[in-house]
């Protein structure tokens, strides 16, 4: 066993503990107001100086004025809107919400890595930052924390994310595209209204509208390397008012998911075009406007390297396992905007425990197993990090 993991396991009961005090106290994106609280409560504790970032986020400096690197450290501390089917005894007191994504263990296992890195500082050779993030969820909190200076001076940054495709003990750090981009595309024909015996004098939307929700599939079959995977899916069409009454208005909320940059653009282009080209066809207006809710996440070569020999040290050999590249998303890559860096993946599976089930499910139960894993994986990263020459 590392010195590092000994070091995790000396302190697996405070994560713990933490842990399950966020998971009853589970609060929404960007008012995470008792969540903070708390944080600010360990980081007194542990003397670890920080500051308040956005609406509840914080930004925690160890060494802050010290020679040499800076590395970043960051976990997300929002929950969700659910109401918990857990059955764990420490299950939610705000109802109908709950911390189903395990950002509950994010905050957790950061303070841990903070309590332990706090007790060496005098042994690093550079900064360590830790970012207390709110609003992952909304893909909102990252860019407050860099709106408020967080990754000023910043040479690397690191996450993690609990997943239930391993086993407890494993992880994945994987060089490289790893988590979608997501846009949400707005669509909306407009025509002119009149009366359903005489469509000919008006100019419907919801048939144009239709043979453009035909027509999406084409753009990624016809415009797209068939090697770079791309998801469109309309999520939401709502056209017309009365069964006798020709539809004006036709709207389509459409949802996007996408790893190259370079493939966003052409869809983005080529959806303009033939929903432009439809709506001349049929002699109608459209107006189409693109949100961009995140930025696909792109592990750094070299950071990766450092993470994933860093976890071999904390998990053992051959616990890294690459998965899939995964069509969900995420706002850690917003940070990697600013820095290079590396998002983990860990295994929290165990059936025994009833640890099954993907995040955002009523009944998401965590193996608490896994938590001194990943506050070993954080420190030891950030001191390797740091001692890079």
């Amino acid at each position: 066993m590392s010195e590092m993991l000994k070091k995790a396991q000396e302190i697996e009961s405070y994560v713990i503990e933490l842990r399950r005090y966020f998971h009853e106290n589970p609060e929404l994106s960007s008012m995470e107001f008792k969540t903070q609280a708390k944080i600010m409560e360990e980081l007194d504790a542990l003397g670890i100086p920080y500051e308040k970032s956005g609406s509840t986020s914080l930004i925690a400096r160890l060494n802050a004025d010290k020679a040499g690197k800076t590395v970043a450290l960051r976990a997300d501390i929002d929950a969700l809107p659910i109401i918990e089917q857990s059955g764990v005894p420490f299950s939610s007191k705000n109802k109908g919400v709950m911390h189903a994504c395990g950002h509950d263990a994010h905050a957790a296992m950061l303070l841990g890595a903070a309590k332990i890195l706090s007790e060496m500082k005098d042994e690093l050779p550079g900064e360590v930052r830790f970012f207390f993030q709110e609003a992952e969820e909304t893909f909102a909190g990252a860019k407050k924390i860099i709106a408020d200076g967080g990754m000023d001076g910043v040479d690397a940054v690191f996450g993690m994310h609990g997943m239930p495709f391993m086993e407890t003990g494993y992880y994945d750090l994987t060089p490289g595209y790893r988590m979608a981009g997501c846009d949400t595309i707005f669509i909306k024909f407009e025509g002119v209204s009149g009366h359903g015996s005489a469509p000919h004098l008006a100019k419907d939307t919801i048939h144009p509208a239709c043979m453009f929700v035909n027509d999406i599939q084409g753009i990624i079959a016809k415009n797209v390397d068939s090697q770079e995977p791309v998801v469109v899916s309309v999520g939401k069409f709502i056209g017309g008012t009365k069964a006798n009454i020709v539809a004006k208005y036709t709207e389509l909320d459409i949802s996007m998911r996408y790893f190259n940059p370079e493939v966003r653009k052409t869809v983005h282009e080529a959806l303009k075009r033939h929903a432009n080209a439809i709506a001349e066809m049929y002699e109608v207006s459209v107006d189409i406007v693109i949100e961009e809710s995140a930025v696909s996440l792109f592990n750094d070569e070299l950071v990766t390297k450092i993470a994933a020999e860093a976890g071999e040290k904390i998990f053992g050999t051959d616990r890294n396992i690459e998965l899939k590249k995964n069509m969900g998303s995420e706002d850690m890559p917003f940070y990697f905007q600013k820095a290079p860096g590396a998002f983990a993946l860990l295994g929290y599976k165990n059936e025994a425990k009833g640890s099954i089930y993907f995040p955002h499910h009523e009944k998401f139960n965590l193996d608490e197993d896994f938590f001194k894993l990943g506050t070993a994986l954080h420190a030891q990263f950030a001191v390797d990090f740091l001692s890079q020459a």
